[in-house]
Parts: structure tokens; sequence; C-alpha cells
């Protein structure tokens, strides 16, 4: 049967989700426990492959296992043999031609920057800390520009696949900046991601609340298609993959 695990991680320890030779991985980790709960090693599908430090409030993946294990005992006995910055939250069984990456109609990521001073100790890998004061309308403002279907190329990474292939264009379907007390969060919505686009897109609107981008200077950016032209790439410590949905199936609250 077709099996979809819900995951929460902090990705401090690991290089990202994807495995890989070089470096400890979240699915390295996780089939690890697998293989101890059912003798062998299924192959997983993830929803993305965050980078090294990128977090996980909510990640999907999916498997083919035939097991005895109820679905709703999957969670405690997978979490009895992975550590504790990796979680499953919730399993439920998905049909045949599920698969946790191509189903996928939104993500949502949350990026977090502390405006202080001095660094708080207890969110250093969770939080990107950056120069203040800041212009959180002017913030609100540049991050509203994003929404909408466009050629992202300008917020895209050197070395990404997809802008290899000229496969640059996104909807983005929400984009906004909250601020509770030090903390600002900027959340995106989009049906697709480039190469760190989350983390450029932080770091242009970072610079339109510092005074250094005028926030109508947003649609010219992406009609540049210039990396040059948009911010810089904000650290992968503030960045979380927050929800995934999927048309039809429960979504274990975040």
């Amino acid at each position: 049967m077709n099996i979809l695990l819900w995951l929460s991680y902090k990705g401090t320890r690991y290089a990202g989700f994807q495995v890989q030779p070089n470096g400890v991985t979240v699915c390295a980790v996780v089939q690890d426990a697998m293989q101890d709960l059912f003798g062998a090693r299924p192959d997983v599908k993830g929803c993305s492959r965050t980078d090294a430090g990128v977090h996980a409030r909510r990640f999907a993946l999916n498997f083919h296992w035939e097991t005895r294990i109820p679905c709703e005992k999957l969670p405690a006995a997978l979490n009895a043999r992975l550590p504790m910055d990796i979680r499953v939250v919730a399993a439920q069984r998905v049909p045949e031609d599920f698969h946790a990456r191509y189903a996928a109609h939104a993500k949502t990521y949350h990026y977090r920057m502390r405006c202080a001073r001095v660094d708080d100790p207890f969110d250093l890998d969770t939080c990107a800390r950056v120069p203040g004061p800041l212009d959180l309308a002017a913030m609100q403002a540049a991050a509203a520009g994003f929404v909408g279907r466009h050629d992202f190329t300008a917020l895209c990474a050197a070395g990404s696949s997809a802008a290899a292939h000229g496969d640059t264009v996104r909807t983005v379907t929400g984009c906004t900046v909250a601020r509770d007390g030090e903390v600002l969060t900027l959340s995106v919505t989009a049906d697709g991601y480039l190469y760190h686009m989350v983390r450029i897109l932080a770091g242009t609107v970072l610079q339109a609340g510092q005074g250094k981008l005028d926030p109508a200077q947003v649609p010219a950016i992406l009609a540049s298609r210039d990396r040059r032209r948009a911010g810089p790439t904000m650290p992968a410590r503030g960045l979380f993959l927050w929800e995934v949905c999927y048309p039809g199936l429960e979504n274990p609250g975040v």
C-alpha cells in the first residue's frame, strides 16, 4: 500500500532532506528507522528537497510497503527509532498513484528574521538576525509585489536545473510579512519554487525594510530576469517548509 508520512524536523544537523553521499540527511535517517522497523529500506518520495540547515514544520513523503502495522501506529513506532529533531506527526494511506512531490497543489514557506542588536540564544539556528530599524509597511508592500504569475529568474540562484531548462515561471498566491515583537515572519505560498527563491525573496523584502530598495521596484526586478537586481540570499537557518497542500487530503494542523 502507499503510505503518506507527515514529518516535522529541525534541519540544523542535516545536509538537507535528499540522500547524498557527503553528509547525513533527513531522508537517510528516516530510512534507517524504517530499516529497523520493517527489516528493509523502502524507497521514499519527498515533497521537496530542502537544503542544508532548512527546517520543516510539515514535510510530506510517501512510500509503498506492505505492513501489518496500522497507519495510526506508525508514527509512534518510527519516532521510537528516530532522533528527537525528526518527528513523524501523522501517517495515512493514500491512492496507489499518489506522489508526494507531484501531487502537491501548493507549498507554504516561512522565513523568520529577528530584528535585534543581539542574537537570542534560544533561536540561533531557527531565525536570522537582521539589522534594524525596519519599515514593516515597506516590507509588506514589497512582498505584495511578488504575488501573481511571474518569471522568477531574478530570484533564482545559479545551478538551478529548472532555470537551465527555462522552467522559471511560478504562481505566488500569497506573500505577506507579519511582526511579533522582534521577530518578523515572511510567509510565501506558491505552486512551486526555484533554487533559493524564498531566501532571495526574503533578502529583497529585507532591503525594502532597510530603505535600500523601493517596493515599487519589484515588478522591474522580476521583469529584468537579472539575479543581480534582487536582494541577498538569506541564511538557510531562518527558512521553514511550513505547509504542503494536497487537494482532498487532510493536512495535520501546524
